[in-house]
């Protein structure tokens, strides 16, 4: 059973991904905290920013 989405939380998210398209890690430090997803998120923005965007993108939506 899928959990209700609050308008607070949808509006929430939606900041977080605006946050993560100008600094992915940001982003991604805000949903997850200092786990592995942050320290990949970072290394895929270092080596390139669209696969950061694309990955905080991710992480974002799918929690």
């Amino acid at each position: 059973m899928a959990l209700a989405r609050t308008p607070d939380s949808t509006i929430s998210d939606l900041l977080k991904i605006i946050l993560a398209i100008i600094l992915p890690p940001v982003g991604v430090f805000l949903e997850v905290g200092l786990t592995m997803h942050f320290w990949l998120n970072l290394l895929l923005t270092l080596c390139g920013y669209l696969p950061g965007v694309i990955h905080a993108v991710y992480i974002i939506a799918s929690r």
